[in-house]
């Protein structure tokens, strides 16, 4: 029970840390939020798809725990890869920062309306048609899971709260900052933290191995 609480903070961390890396998903939770349509419900799918991925990774992978050491050290090394070239990745942009491209983003948003349905199924095809989403939740965060061994379902319940809060943190931002959000000194900040969130948690994975 003592290691309950630091290990779903660290599912929770993990998962912040991916997910915050600006990709397709919250581009489209930034444009909905400055077309203020549906922002919430788009919300909330992209943070239930991301809870079902990753309840897909922590419980089908968790069963290769009981697999040999080789295994479970490669796939552990494997994700520990994985974050080091990804929070490499986040601190180029960190040092040579770009301007995010949101449609219009110069302009009044003026979009035509969209049915519920339209904004579900958006959300869904932005969650569950990236390669992107499916390597960061349920490959990556399924393996990273493995170092806890009995405590996987706890990293998993840490990391599926973590997209929660993140997208509710996205859509609260995008909805009354709007247009401040496309700024660089925005994307900078938010690079430079995801890239040392990303290499603290590659640390954390090569210490489980000793």
């Amino acid at each position: 029970m003592a290691l309950a609480f630091p290990t779903f903070t660290a599912g929770m961390v993990l998962s912040m840390s991916l997910i915050m890396a600006i990709g397709p998903q919250n581009a489209h939770v930034l444009r909905v939020g400055l077309q203020r349509q549906h922002l919430w419900l788009t919300v909330l799918v992209c943070a239930l798809a991301d809870v079902v991925l990753i309840g897909l990774g922590v419980l089908g992978l968790a069963q290769l725990g009981g697999l040999s050491d080789k295994l479970h050290g490669a796939l552990i090394g494997a994700g520990m890869l994985f974050l080091a070239v990804y929070g490499w990745q986040a601190f180029q942009r960190f040092l040579h920062p770009r301007h995010v491209a949101l449609e219009n983003a110069s302009a009044p948003v003026v979009a035509e309306p969209v049915s519920r349905r339209q904004a579900v199924l958006s959300a869904l095809a932005f969650s569950w048609l990236n390669p992107h989403a499916w390597l960061d939740t349920a490959v990556l965060i399924g393996t990273a899971s493995l170092a806890y061994g009995q405590g996987s379902k706890v990293f998993g319940l840490g990391a599926a709260t973590g997209s929660l809060v993140w997208f509710l943190v996205l859509g609260t931002a995008a909805f009354w900052l709007g247009r401040r959000l496309n700024s660089l000194k925005v994307w900078r900040a938010l690079d430079g933290l995801v890239a040392l969130m990303m290499w603290g948690t590659a640390l954390w994975l090569l210490s489980s191995l000793f």
